[in-house]
């Protein structure tokens, strides 16, 4: 049997490769790694030959059967993530004796932020952009239980969740709280009713409810409500609430767009509501960071 050919060290050419592998890898096929890597499907085709030739094995099968990784594969891309982030640790260490902003900044985002009308995060990496452009910013809009697996593993260097239950390991500052109230579409029977919503009649029409975790307050309101539905995220919610067959919760901020366009309305809004904190959440005992230091300190004043 011949034997696996052994990489004998690794090079910048190596590290770019195993980067553009991990593109492709996220991105499920070479077609849909395009437009994310900014060269052409026959360029990703030909870098991902000569990182297989390098490696001496098969990362991933195309063809008409479609993408998907081999289990070599999967164990290079698990291999690989954890190189490419001691490199932007040590990177990150540098730095800080140099006292450069250089190098990689990976957050990850509840999704639905943007329309938050305090804008804190926008404003802090504006400044962070304005002070170097040698700064690679990389966001992923995620779940709160994916972004704090993604702080544990050093994947990412910081997050923005809601503040629930906190976990042992991560620190959490308070970033600012928003409000989310009852909400239904133009198409749902309640819309057009401005009395007589007791709980009863609440509790008998399909309701939405988040999978992700939630505060006691949050729990205690949808308990009230028939929920026949789950959503990963508050974009599902706002999909379910918009079929006019479902209520559900959705941030003030986030509903506002299709409110001033006459698509959904809160119900009850004076009683059925609840508050959620944001925070920005870090790994206890990281690594010193100039660029992640520098990012928190654009912050406004946490509490």
């Amino acid at each position: 049997m011949r034997a696996k050919k052994q990489l004998s060290q690794v090079t910048d050419f190596d590290l770019r490769l195993l980067r553009l592998f991990k593109v492709v890898a996220e991105s499920g096929s070479f077609s849909a790694a395009e437009s994310a890597l900014g060269i052409t499907r026959s360029a990703v085709s030909l870098q991902m030959s000569d990182l297989e030739k390098r490696l001496g094995m098969r990362l991933c099968q195309r063809g008409r059967a479609g993408f998907a990784l081999t289990d070599e594969g999967r164990e290079v891309l698990r291999a690989g993530e954890v190189l490419l982030t001691a490199v932007e640790n040590f990177r990150g260490e540098v730095n800080q004796i140099n006292n450069q902003l250089r190098g990689e900044l990976n957050i990850g985002i509840v999704n639905n932020l943007v329309t938050q009308p305090h804008m804190s995060i926008t404003r802090a990496l504006k400044a962070l952009r304005e002070r170097s452009d040698e700064i690679r910013i990389n966001i992923s809009m995620s779940t709160p239980g994916e972004i704090e697996r993604g702080l544990f593993d050093g994947r990412l260097h910081v997050g923005a969740i809601p503040l629930n239950t906190p976990l042992s390991g991560l620190d959490y500052s308070l970033l600012y709280e928003e409000h989310a109230s009852l909400y239904c579409s133009h198409e749902h029977p309640f819309f057009h009713e401005e009395h007589g919503l007791d709980d009863e009649r609440l509790g008998a029409v399909d309701a939405v409810v988040p999978s992700y975790r939630m505060t006691e307050q949050a729990i205690e309101l949808h308990r009230m409500l028939h929920c026949t539905a789950t959503a990963s995220d508050r974009e599902g919610i706002a999909f379910l609430i918009l079929t006019g067959s479902y209520i559900g919760y959705l941030p003030d901020h986030y509903a506002a767009k299709w409110v001033a366009k006459g698509q959904m309305k809160a119900l009850c809004p004076e009683r059925l509501f609840f508050d959620s904190r944001l925070a920005i959440v870090t790994r206890k005992g990281r690594r010193p960071n100039l660029l992640l230091e520098t990012f928190l300190n654009s912050l406004p004043s946490l509490g």
